[in-house]
């Protein structure tokens, strides 16, 4: 029986929402065959994916001001060609495409990324490549996320939570949080703040981002880097207009001699744990950069890594030795999950208002519910007992991983095994392209980061591989696959 009827008499035709359907467009006497064609070309094209669920038959109508027969019949034919599926109270699920979908474009595997020339797009095509086995540096354990404690904390915040707190904040951040960073800061990091110095930022990335926005309004057009150093931080330095001279870094440090030689006004540096190399900053040539700092430079400091030790003592940061020349960093993308964009900045005090000002523009703050969470986690204790539990875990796959560098690459050099999320190997034959090295390696499933990318100066080659999200055996046979493709 085709339910075909038109809407009643004195009825205006309506349409939805969904798929932007307009009964105006359907023939007379043919709502069914005209629903079930709107609703199969959505599947064609994509608009409808594969899991994506369709309204309910009664939902639908009323929006559409049609019979609910019209619908339930559009979505039973679909279901008899094995287009969707009923899945109870999930309702309706696209469950396959039409096996001759017109006007469907053709499907092909996606290209290699590029890896001698990475442009701006290259961490988000790396990240898209498929690979059996992701060792990309600065990725943590996303499976070790604490889900239990995180929703007992938001459960005890949103139980405790004023109305009016769903409303807009402080573009600074919520002041439990900023009390709860800095309490973390005194214990885990040795800095002293007060949490009305601190300014929440969506990750460390935004926080250079606004560094950047207010050095160029002082008239600085430029700021150091380390070499080697991310290339995800010169990439965004460099987006915002600053040039980015390099400065060497050696095996105790960031060389501050060539810092000086430079003429450089402002620093970008990780001194607590040097990415890519795992360097840490060493006494003299701490002082000699405090001492640089004071004679009027600026240090803008990202403790990266700085929780995630293993086999040395903590390093304070920089922050805790010279307050007014250092903009201090941080964030528990590496602690808990990139995807939470939650970060912190602690500027000295000439800076603060202006930074504020434009974090307000930037976006009017971070999203307070996961900061409110944040805080509970920290307050708990349970942020401190996911840090314990991380490391021990760590420990066992950065040793499988060393273990694996020396039975497949014995030639190999390891530097930044003492903490951290991933290692960084150098060859001694300089005649190895890494970026070739790397792509091979992405075709028989292996992801990571050729050394070159970090690079601004000449370097040895070598990868940079991480190690937190996998398993032992996982680490073990990337390793030899690197060394079966070199």
């Amino acid at each position: 029986m085709n339910r075909s009827n038109q809407p009643q008499s004195g009825q205006s035709k309506a349409g939805a929402d969904f798929l932007q359907l307009d009964t105006a467009d359907a023939p007379a006497g043919g709502l069914s065959d005209w629903l079930t064609e709107r609703l199969r070309a959505a599947i064609s094209d994509g608009r409808l994916p594969i899991g994506s669920r369709l309204p309910a038959t009664r939902v639908l109508a009323a929006e559409l001001q049609i019979s609910r027969g019209v619908v339930t019949e559009a979505y039973q034919r679909l279901t008899e060609d094995g287009q969707v599926a009923g899945r109870g109270r999930a309702g309706t699920v696209v469950v396959a495409v039409p096996p001759l979908a017109t006007g469907r474009r053709p499907t092909s595997p996606s290209p290699a990324p590029v890896m001698s020339e990475p442009g701006l797009d290259i961490f988000d095509t790396l990240r898209a490549a498929p690979a059996r086995i992701d060792l990309t540096p600065g990725v943590p354990d996303l499976a070790a996320f604490p889900r239990a404690a995180w929703l007992r904390a938001e459960r005890a915040v949103l139980n405790d939570l004023e109305s009016s707190e769903f409303g807009y904040g402080d573009p600074a951040g919520t002041p439990r949080l900023r009390r709860a960073v800095a309490t973390w800061l005194a214990r885990n990091r040795g800095v002293s703040a007060h949490p009305d110095e601190l300014i929440i930022v969506a990750g460390v990335s935004q926080a250079i981002g606004l560094v950047a926005q207010m050095l160029q309004t002082h008239g600085i057009t430029e700021m150091a880097i380390e070499d080697p150093g991310s290339l995800g931080t010169r990439q965004h330095l460099q987006n915002w207009g600053l040039s980015t001279p390099p400065i060497p870094v050696d095996g105790s440090g960031l060389r501050v001699d060539v810092l000086r030689s430079t003429g450089a006004r402002v620093v970008m540096a990780t001194p607590a744990h040097h990415f890519p190399t795992g360097v840490v900053l060493e006494g003299e040539r701490r002082r000699e950069l405090i001492q640089w700092a004071a004679e009027g430079g600026l240090i803008v400091e990202d403790d990266y890594d700085a929780e995630h030790r293993y086999d040395r003592p903590p390093v304070p940061a920089l922050r805790a030795m010279l307050a007014d020349q250092v903009i201090y960093s941080g964030s528990v993308s590496k602690l808990l999950a990139p995807s939470l964009r939650i970060g912190w900045m602690l500027p000295p005090p000439q800076y603060k208002d202006e930074l504020i000002g434009m974090k307000r523009l930037a976006d009017l703050g971070n999203a307070a519910l996961p900061q409110l969470t944040l805080a509970q986690l920290m307050e708990s204790g349970d942020l401190e007992r996911q840090l314990r539990f991380l490391r021990r875990r760590h420990r066992v796959r950065r040793d499988a991983m060393v273990d694996a560098i020396g039975n497949y690459l014995p030639t190999a050099t390891i530097h930044g095994a003492a903490a951290g999320l991933h290692l960084t190997i150098t060859f001694a034959d300089d005649t190895v392209k890494d970026a070739e090295l790397a792509a091979a390696a992405l075709q028989k499933g292996v992801k990571t980061h050729p050394l070159s990318w970090h690079c601004q100066l000449p370097h040895a080659p070598g990868l940079v591989l991480g190690y937190a999200a996998r398993t032992p055996t996982e680490l073990t046979e990337a390793i030899a696959t690197i060394a079966a493709v070199m």
